[in-house]
Order: structure tokens, then sequence, then C-alpha cells
């Protein structure tokens, strides 16, 4: 697959598409903590994304509010801003819902497709099984990140032929106020395993984007990386 990784997102080159998953706005007022945590940095982040890939079609592959039953404080707001940011770079805004997106409309009034497709890549948030075929699928839902010497790196997960013969990629959660769900060692071997997508871990490969240093880093599959670990 012909793709850029970069911020938790990807860029697909052949279709011009900007891919992110897993907002969930109004994660941190929803947070049982005294003071509530800042979720910003997601509007601007989106609009860095549009900047440096110019795409023509953003997707917000599901999961964009947190909260199921209401429509939580700043949330409307953020995502005005995140529509204005996509509108700004010219790029058409997608949304296909995820398990969390049941008050959806309190935000946004356009289509909202199961899945998304552009040519041979289908894009969906990943909690329920595709209805269409497909050479490839982009999902979120599942929040992974690898635990390698103690630190928590957030990370794709890549599947050549893993479901039906097609390949997945698994997106992190792009909003920093999810922590993640190991998929290497301890107690993360096996959580994720939560997608219909996602039926053998072990013949996924993790693929780590560090932005500081500009380098994109591809780890075994993870059923021979846990060897070495």
């Amino acid at each position: 697959m012909d793709v850029a990784f970069t911020d938790r997102a990807i860029h697909l080159p052949e279709s011009d598409t900007l891919v992110l998953a897993d907002l969930h706005l109004g994660r941190g007022v929803s947070a049982d903590i005294e003071l509530p945590l800042s979720e910003g940095d997601v509007p601007p982040r989106i609009g860095a994304l549009c900047d440096r890939f110019s795409p023509t079609t953003v997707v917000l592959a599901g999961d964009v509010l947190h909260a199921f039953s209401h429509v939580p404080a700043g949330a409307r707001e953020s995502f005005r801003e995140v529509e204005a940011a996509v509108e700004d770079a010219g790029a058409r805004l997608v949304v296909t819902p995820g398990n969390h997106d049941t008050m959806l409309d309190g935000v946004w009034d356009g289509p909202t497709p199961a899945a998304f497709s552009v040519g041979e890549t289908t894009i969906l948030h990943g909690h329920e099984p595709p209805e269409n075929e497909a050479e490839r699928y982009v999902v979120g839902h599942d929040h992974p990140k690898i635990t390698i010497e103690g630190d928590d790196w957030p990370c794709y997960l890549l599947g050549k032929g893993v479901y039906g013969g097609a390949d997945v990629l698994v997106l992190p959660a792009f909003t920093r106020l999810a922590s993640g769900v190991a998929v290497n060692g301890g107690h993360g071997r096996g959580t994720l395993e939560r997608s219909p997508l996602v039926t053998d871990i072990d013949r996924f490969r993790p693929v780590v984007r560090d932005e500081d240093a500009d380098e994109t880093l591809e780890f075994p599959f993870l059923g021979a990386f846990r060897e070495l670990l």
C-alpha cells in the first residue's frame, strides 16, 4: 500500500485522501478528574496535516465523539473548527460513524456512510464487518500502541492478506488523550482483538511514526516480535 504515515493519521497519495480516526471529542471533559483535559490540539493538527498534504478528501473514520448519550461541552465547537480547517484547505469532509457516534447528528449534518471507498481501498471505523469486498481496509477503533522498554508509542498495525485475503491497516487514535491498548507483551497480548477485521494480531506488523526524528519505523510481525522482547 502506498501510504504516508504522519501524526496518527495517513495520507493515501493515489487518491489524495487524508484519513484519521478516533478523535473522541469531549473525552477531556468526560474524564472523572477535577480539571478537564484539553483536546484543543485536534483542530490545529488536522489543519497542519491539510497544509502539508493539500488533500482533496479528509475522512474521519469513526468515533468523532466520545460520549454516547449527549454532546459534551466544547465538542460542538471543536468539530466546527475541524470543519473549518478542512474547508480552508479546499477539501471535502467525509465522516464514517463509529460505535461512539450515537450523537453525531448533533455536530454534523452531512452524509454518514458506513464506509467510504477510494479505488481499491475501503475506509471504515472497524467496529463492524465491512459490507463490501476490497483489496485493503483502513480502520480505527482499537487505539493500538506498542510498549518498548517501558515507553509507550501510538502505532499503526499493518496486516497483509489478513481479512479474507485483503490487507488491513489499523490507525492509532488521533486524540492524544486516549491511553491506547498495548499490542505486545504483558497485558497487551490479545486485548486488541476487538475489531472483526483483526482476527489474528500476530499477523500484523507495528509501524511507529516518530515525528520529532521524522522517521517511520517498521517492526517485525507481532508473532515474531514478541520472541525478541
